[in-house]
């Protein structure tokens, strides 16, 4: 996420895939790159984690088969493990991956950084989509 310029060192506002301001993705559980409940980025994150879904089952499966379990809880980096059902910040690279196999898990449009569009298509963002009205 791009810093102010302004002088007060904060981070600027991001911006979803619809143009709109970036809405949080989760606080229980906590997630983001920066675990502030939101899928900005920055330069620091080189995973791009700005897709915001709803995990599944499939997905979950098949996360794990491709060697990121996220079932499984990490306790020493304070990760309690994921269920289907909860909302996430995944990797957009990931997301791309899962898309492509058939096993992408569902978007929320509003809570996903533009970021993502550098990985994924909106088009097919749009197909999964939780949010749009």
């Amino acid at each position: 996420m791009p810093l102010d310029t302004s002088g007060g060192g904060r981070r600027q506002k991001s911006l979803n895939v619809l143009g709109t301001v970036l809405e949080p993705c989760s606080y229980n559980p906590i997630t983001g790159f920066y675990r502030d409940g939101c899928c900005a980025t920055g330069p620091e994150d080189a995973g791009s984690h700005t897709v915001c879904v709803e995990m599944t089952a499939e997905f979950l499966a098949f996360s794990k088969a491709q060697g990121n379990d996220l079932c499984t809880p990490r306790p020493e980096f304070g990760f309690a493990g994921l269920k289907a059902g909860d909302r996430w910040c995944l990797c957009a690279p990931r997301w791309q991956e899962a898309f492509l196999a058939g096993a992408a898990p569902r978007v929320f449009l509003r809570a996903t950084e533009i970021g993502a569009l550098q990985w994924c298509k909106l088009e097919d963002l749009k197909q999964f989509a939780v949010d749009l009205v």
